[in-house]
């Protein structure tokens, strides 16, 4: 394990660069069509392998849940403490500032009036001044048989309208099931199911609980669901980065 790869200035410098290499056109244009979007690669296998060998490691993170208990699915997660770790800090840093304009722009067509600044130190300012103080992301662990039922990652008042999972596990090596799932329930209308399919280092951004959906008379406001399908063999790892911080 090499922890010190992640708590270096140059892996957090390293975030903004692989950011900006995105294809940014496209990836708003998916969000604005289907909820979420796929970011290929934005982390190496080396640093995926990284960040998964912490989950045995108390020291990284502030509380552990196992979900059966809570009737969340079955599998577990911790959520990471401050400070984070660099290239999960470096990481929620440098994809804020661009969800943020896609944030302003569907709370706009849904007549929603919070704004969220460019900056995402002022957005945990808004949050903590709410009494929303605890950090988010999160790193969870899937064994066969595991599952995390569908759900929205709301944790107080504020909650900033998107979120990103990252997998670090190799489907068809590392494990197998395991799907990434959204749902979509729409107005007077049957859910709508997406299966989004990872490789190991590709990131999933997606609604966490609303968007806009164009119909014949203007924008309408959906309701969104995610979680993980049926775990058939292996081990799965994710971290998840959540922008706002918990109550």
């Amino acid at each position: 394990m090499t922890i010190h790869s992640l708590n270096t200035k140059r892996a957090s410098r390293s975030a903004e660069s692989r950011v900006a290499a995105q294809d940014w056109r496209a990836l708003v244009s998916d969000l604005n069509a289907q909820g979420c979007a796929v970011m290929p690669g934005l982390m190496s296998s080396e640093e995926c392998a990284d960040v998964a060998s912490l989950y045995p490691h108390q020291e990284h993170f502030r509380s552990h849940v196992v979900m059966a208990r809570h009737g969340f699915g079955k599998g577990e997660y911790r959520y990471f403490k401050y400070p984070l770790p660099d290239l999960i800090e470096g990481l929620r840093t440098a994809l804020y500032p661009r969800l943020a304009t896609v944030a302003n722009d569907w709370n706009e067509k849904m007549g929603v009036a919070q704004r969220y600044p460019s900056d995402h130190a002022a957005f945990l300012k808004r949050c903590h001044d709410e009494g929303q103080v605890r950090p988010t992301p999160l790193l969870l662990q899937y064994g066969p048989g595991d599952f995390n039922c569908l759900h929205q990652d709301l944790y107080g008042a504020l909650a900033f309208p998107l979120q990103v999972a990252i997998l670090l596990s190799e489907p068809g090596e590392d494990f197998t099931g395991g799907e990434f799932v959204l749902t979509e329930q729409r107005p007077r209308m049957q859910s709508r199911a997406e299966v989004v399919p990872l490789k190991r280092g590709d990131a999933v951004i997606f609604a966490v609980h609303n968007r806009p959906v164009q119909g014949t008379k203007g924008y309408y406001r959906v309701n969104l669901r995610h979680g993980v399908s049926r775990l058939r063999s292996g081990q799965r790892h994710t971290v998840g980065i959540i922008f706002h911080d918990a109550k």
